[in-house]
């Protein structure tokens, strides 16, 4: 049953904590659907947390930092068990966030360094090495017809281009990846206690690669972001070197990992709809706003958390100091209040750029150019090159069990090869 088939004969849901499963992202919008109409903000239970499912309360919870804390933006879905916790203190792990989990003057305060070095001049430096390196992946199996598009494309791509801007060599992508998926199913994951042993001694490594990287700015303050910001220290700007660290712990996680899922969930709902991808094609003007309804109707990062520091309300619910409040970006993309016809992909939509997806409020992603640029430059060589793009017919769909991130693991798609490939 698709989200837009949902009527009150028909609608599988009939209790918001019952029916919510927050873990299980393959096809959530018919839930999200039925939430924003029936139980807009509900208690779920299970999880221990409020859910917001309409675009102007998930708005108005972002943008009231004061009410809405995001300290809890970075903790444990589900706690870490005694052995992980001690694996990660006695290896030294203090990482507590980039910029997410903070709260002013704290974030201010590091979010002012940050944007001095994540300014328009980077991304005009690096525009001409996205291109490259988006070319690069396709010119690797272009020749074969057939591809897992999320293994071999989407898995690499926003890693390289993140990693120029950062300064980490190409030969560590792997295990930099690998580092963001132990830290996606520790912190938003409902692994065991033992599970989580084997994550946790990646996470101590994640920690110590990320401090190292500041400690060799210091010795040598390269022309990248974490040398920016170690002369920007050494000027006397107030940021130490475990804030640096932890700006590139979040960075080499959220900078890349979000925009592989997006990579991959793009293409498909494109693909899925043969006439919104030949309009692409025929018109790759069309792009950004193309980016835009992408990142409003299959966005990567799906809910995000927050918590309430006060007794105060929402939508007439009442949220009692301390209460932890999930909010349904991802429904909040597709609310026919704000979207007309919001169940529907249309590259051509004019408001596509009021989704959630990056966040609001003096949170909003500071990433989200980088993302839009990447993504722009996909579709577009996507496009000119492999026009006749196509889904291998009968594929399942599946996605990582985990809250917040919807990342799936696999997209095959097909294309006649080029003549030369067929006569060789």
């Amino acid at each position: 049953m698709t989200a837009t088939s949902l009527s009150a004969g028909q609608c599988p849901f009939s209790n918001a904590s019952e029916d919510f499963k927050p873990f299980d992202l393959a096809d959530p919008f018919p839930f999200y659907q039925w939430a924003r109409t029936n139980e807009p903000v509900f208690y779920a239970e299970k999880l221990g947390y409020y859910v917001v499912s309409r675009h102007d309360d998930v708005k108005a919870v972002f943008e009231n930092w004061q009410t809405f804390s995001s300290e809890n933006a970075q903790a444990p879905v589900r706690p870490f068990g005694e052995d992980a916790r001690r694996v990660m203190r006695e290896g030294g792990f203090t990482a507590y966030s980039g910029l997410s989990a903070r709260i002013p003057p704290d974030h201010t305060r590091i979010r002012r360094a940050l944007h001095r070095c994540f300014g328009p001049k980077r991304f005009q430096a690096i525009e001409p090495q996205i291109r490259e390196i988006v070319a690069t992946a396709i010119d690797a199996f272009e020749a074969r017809g057939e591809v897992d598009f999320h293994k071999e494309f989407a898995y690499d791509v926003p890693a390289l281009a993140l990693f120029r801007l950062v300064g980490v060599p190409d030969e560590d992508v792997a295990r930099v990846k690998a580092w963001g998926a132990s830290r996606a199913l520790l912190t938003w994951g409902e692994l065991s206690d033992e599970a989580q042993i084997p994550h946790a001694h990646a996470m101590v490594e994640y920690w110590r690669y990320c401090r190292e990287i500041v400690r060799k700015r210091h010795e040598n303050a390269t022309d990248d972001l974490p040398g920016d910001l170690v002369r920007l220290q050494q000027a006397g700007d107030p940021i130490d070197d475990d804030e640096i660290a932890g700006v590139l712990y979040s960075i080499l996680f959220a900078g890349h990992e979000t925009t592989t899922n997006l990579m991959s969930n793009s293409l498909r709902e494109l693909l899925k709809r043969p006439a919104e991808w030949d309009r692409l094609v025929a018109d790759p003007s069309l792009a950004m706003n193309a980016v835009d309804e992408c990142l409003r109707f299959a966005p990567s990062v799906i809910v995000w958390r927050r918590r309430a520091l006060a007794d105060t309300e929402i939508r007439g619910v009442k949220i009692p100091r301390g209460a932890n409040i999930l909010l349904l970006q991802g429904s909040a993309n597709r609310d026919e209040a704000v979207f007309a016809d919001g169940e529907s992909f249309d590259v051509n939509r004019t408001n596509a750029d009021q989704h959630m997806s990056f966040g609001f409020g003096i949170h909003n992603c500071v990433g989200r150019q980088l993302a839009r640029l990447e993504l722009s430059i996909a579709l577009q060589e996507l496009g000119r090159r492999l026009p006749g793009l196509k889904l291998v017919a009968d594929q399942p769909f599946e996605f990582m069990r985990i809250v917040s991130f919807r990342s799936p693991k696999a997209l095959l798609v097909t294309w006649d090869r080029p003549a030369k490939a067929h006569a060789a």
